[in-house]
Parts: C-alpha cells; sequence; structure tokens
C-alpha cells in the first residue's frame, strides 16, 4: 500500500509524538507541517480511517485532573503502518530520484 500524503503526514506525526501521540498534539504538528489548522472533525475522521486499514492503532490513557477525569485516545503506528511509511519513501525516493532543473540542489 502507498500512502496519500495526508495520511503519510499523519503516520510521521503519530510516530515522532511516541506516546504522546492523542488528537491535540497531533493536530498541532500537522499544522507545523502544513502551516495550515486541520479541523478535528477532520482529524479524528482520518485517524479512525487509518485505524481501520490497520495502520494504526489506539488505546485509551489513564484519566487526568487536567482534562476533568477525562482519558485520552492515544494513537501508534502498527507493524502495518511502519512498512507503509517505509514503502511509501522508498516509491518517493525513486520518483525524486535525477529530478534536475528544480532548483533543488539550492534548498
Amino acid at each position: 500500500m502507498i500512502l496519500t500524503r495526508s495520511e503519510e503526514m499523519l503516520l510521521l506525526a503519530v510516530h515522532r509524538l511516541q506516546h504522546d501521540a492523542y488528537g491535540v498534539k497531533i493536530r498541532l504538528l500537522m499544522k507545523e507541517f502544513t502551516g495550515k489548522e486541520m479541523a478535528f472533525g477532520a482529524l479524528f475522521v482520518q485517524l479512525d480511517r487509518l485505524s481501520q486499514k490497520e495502520l494504526l492503532k489506539s488505546y485509551l490513557s489513564d484519566p487526568t485532573p487536567e482534562r476533568g477525569g477525562r482519558s485520552k485516545r492515544i494513537y501508534q503506528l502498527t507493524t502495518e503502518g511502519k512498512q507503509a511509511l517505509i514503502r511509501t519513501k522508498k516509491v518517493q525516493d525513486s520518483i525524486w530520484e535525477n529530478v534536475n532543473g528544480l532548483g533543488l540542489d539550492k534548498a
């Protein structure tokens, strides 16, 4: 499976955040990646879709006083999610190989 760009970014955000990968933090990291705010509804639809594809799994954290005794849903990459990221990166590397004339060497 080759990931869409948004799937790739979400999986990378979850991987970067590790045990702190919950909605608010994922949304903030996505804004850092893209410069755009993602609606919570859109974020959770995509996270649910990635979970249905078995690329992510989630669990509820212990309740915290800061959240009024509510738990956070923490997301983690599955083995399949890691493999999908690796495959996507390999495809992108092969596509970008020997691309000249875009000024990439000046970046």
